[in-house]
């Protein structure tokens, strides 16, 4: 079998990710794209430039909104807090008598 050099995700699954790795429980979270500016002269040969803007992605984060979107996940759902398992807490504390 082939081993996979290549993941690409959707942005609804980016922000399930990136609300897992914060361990956030609650809210709606969405992507957030910061972009770059930058320009120079460029073309095919060396006298034929023109003047070309590049846009590179600076950051990649996301941010608490009000409304679901196609770039956002609700944090209680697809993080939901744990419940402490009674049993062992039980466990536990009867261990560190």
């Amino acid at each position: 079998m082939a081993e996979a050099t290549q993941y690409t995700f959707n942005f609804k699954e980016i922000a399930e990710l990136l609300v897992k790795k914060q361990g956030l429980n609650e809210g709606i979270w969405g992507i957030v794209v910061k972009f770059g500016l930058g320009a120079a002269f460029t073309g095919p040969k060396g006298q034929d430039v023109l003047p070309t803007a590049m846009v590179p992605i600076l950051e990649i984060g996301i941010r608490k909104q009000e409304e679901m979107t196609s770039l956002s996940v609700d944090a209680a759902l697809v993080n939901p807090r744990k419940r402490p398992d009674s049993r062992a807490n039980k466990k536990k504390k009867s261990f560190l008598k």
